[in-house]
């Protein structure tokens, strides 16, 4: 029986999998972004440069920026890549799309999320059976699949848009279950070597790194919970520190040696961009951004400033470079770095000083991608997947967290709207995201229906919202004149409108973490 029980769960979780990768070849022929063409340089610096040459190529504005075993990763992707369309690698074939071209870049993204499904999987052995149902589609890990293996940001941003998101997550998820499963070693070192894959990943190291040195450094606590110090090894630290230190130098360690790492490095970071992408991603900075533009506008009108002295569109004119702010302080690297970190450190110290195992290691990670994005520098919108993904992990735990989660999920996945701005793409992205969103709601209230609404009246009133506020981008704004006028404000109100839902849930996830109280027993384990 318990054979059969087994079958059946690998029966339902190879469903999910295959459907959503039979959607992922329906998608196949969809718009793509940039991205597509970056990718494609990118194969063809790696597949004809020698290595001394990939961070110098500089042919196409679309240079290499990601660390050194994404390189290797497009490296051996060119050598399937060659069999489809040799044209592809040529690097001066700027913004090539054969069909061939497009068929093996759309089924190599596909493929590679064979990864971020096998992760799934694992991380779906950690949940916690005490909420065990007979029907199926109400067992949290049923549930869990879903929101991971269909989450409509993913399927967009990698699918539509274009990127390897899932690859990458897989990692990070992989990661996350061998750290709930004790195997300690095993996920920093998949944490390193996704760190050396994408460096967008070191938002959430302080995590990591708290985590490991409080569970797996230190091995036991005081009857109180409080740490026991003489409990520390120094043989755990310095195992993680030669993982750290071996990986390290397997990816930067030629580059070093060619004495070409001072370039690497600012290749990786661009600070030359400016604050914020060229749509705003839904932060803190869409915020004051917004509030520098009505102040100049109020100035303006008031006789306060001179309008001779004010750049037109300064912050919204829809580019990726440096800008200054008319009235508001101007925001500098530093100054964001410095936020971030403030941001971080509270869910940071709770890690150590109120450790509840996976579930608060998880809480951090959360915190950390949540601060980052917030505050950081240059943030992209699709980087809000970094907290929704984990913090799905937390949503079929507690009612608490699923109510945070529906908030974020459904603002962090709205702002993505503006990724795919073309008509044939409309009616698919507004029917994946009520797919998701409806399923999200519905499964997780059924999960938690003893228990008080996941939402309170003012919440789903400001998430009810967001419908007549697609209605208007997408359908009233273009047959106004304003479109002429003032092409950013769709993009300007979409951004400032979800950046109120994900800092109200990146507010009410640190007030839930700082103000929860830990049973002693639970400290002590």
């Amino acid at each position: 029986r318990a054979r059969a029980m087994a079958a059946g769960g690998r029966g339902w979780f190879r469903a999910l999998a295959l459907g959503v990768s039979f959607l992922k070849c329906l998608l196949i022929p969809a718009y793509y972004s940039t991205d597509f063409e970056v990718h494609r340089n990118w194969l063809a610096i790696t597949h004809n440069l020698p290595l001394s040459q990939w961070y110098y190529e500089a042919t196409s504005e679309w240079t290499l920026d990601y660390p050194p075993f994404f390189a290797w990763f497009e490296y051996a992707l060119s050598h399937v890549a060659k069999y489809f369309d040799p044209q592809m690698l040529v690097i001066e074939n700027l913004n090539y799309t054969s069909h061939a071209t497009i068929f093996f870049q759309r089924l190599s993204v596909i493929c590679t999320d064979i990864l971020f499904i096998y992760a799934v999987h694992e991380c779906c052995k950690c949940v916690n059976g005490k909420r065990a149902a007979k029907d199926i589609l109400e067992k949290p890990t049923f549930i869990l699949a879903v929101l991971l293996l269909w989450n409509f940001g993913l399927l967009i941003v990698d699918h539509i848009h274009f990127q390897y998101n899932g690859f990458l997550f897989g990692l990070m998820l992989l990661s996350v279950a061998r750290l709930c499963q004790k195997r300690y070693l095993e996920g920093a070192l998949l944490f390193a070597v996704l760190l050396h894959f994408k460096h967008i990943y070191m938002y959430v190291a302080p995590a990591y790194g708290i985590y490991l040195l409080r569970s797996y450094c230190f091995t036991a606590n005081n009857a109180d919970g409080s740490l026991k110090w003489r409990s520390f090894s120094f043989l755990h630290l310095t195992l993680l520190g030669l993982i750290v230190c071996l990986v390290s130098a397997l990816s930067l360690g030629p580059f070093l040696v060619l004495g070409q790492l001072p370039q690497v490095i600012s290749r990786l970071f661009p600070f030359k961009r400016g604050l914020c992408h060229a749509y705003w991603a839904p932060n803190f900075w869409a915020l004051y951004n917004a509030m520098d533009k009505a102040l100049t506008i109020f100035g303006l009108k008031c006789n306060f400033l001179d309008h001779t002295k004010i750049p037109k569109a300064s912050m919204t004119g829809g580019l990726v470079q440096e800008f200054q702010h008319t009235v508001l302080p101007s925001v500098t690297p530093l100054a964001t770095l410095i936020c971030t970190l403030i941001a971080i450190l509270p869910s940071v110290f709770c890690l150590w000083f109120k450790p509840q195992g996976p579930r608060g290691f998880l809480q951090c990670l959360v915190l950390c991608a949540l601060s980052s994005f917030m505050f950081g520098w240059h943030v992209h919108e699709k980087a809000i997947l970094l907290a929704i993904l984990p913090l799905s992990l937390l949503s079929i735990q507690r009612a608490k967290d699923a109510g945070i989660y529906l908030i974020l999920t459904t603002t962090g996945h709205f702002s993505l709207f503006p990724l795919l701005f073309t008509p044939p793409e409309l009616p698919i992205k507004i029917l994946l995201m009520l797919l998701f969103t409806v399923y999200s709601f519905s499964s997780l209230k059924s999960l938690f229906r003893r228990e008080k609404p996941l939402l309170n009246w003012l919440e789903t009133i400001y998430l009810i919202q967001l419908v007549p506020l697609e209605i208007f981008c997408e359908f009233i704004f273009p047959l106004t004149p304003w479109k002429w006028h003032l092409p950013f404000v769709p993009l300007l109100l979409t951004s400032v409108y979800c950046a109120l839902g994900v800092t109200y849930a990146w507010l009410k996830l640190y007030v839930s973490v700082l103000t929860e109280r830990i049973p002693v027993k639970q400290k002590a384990e």
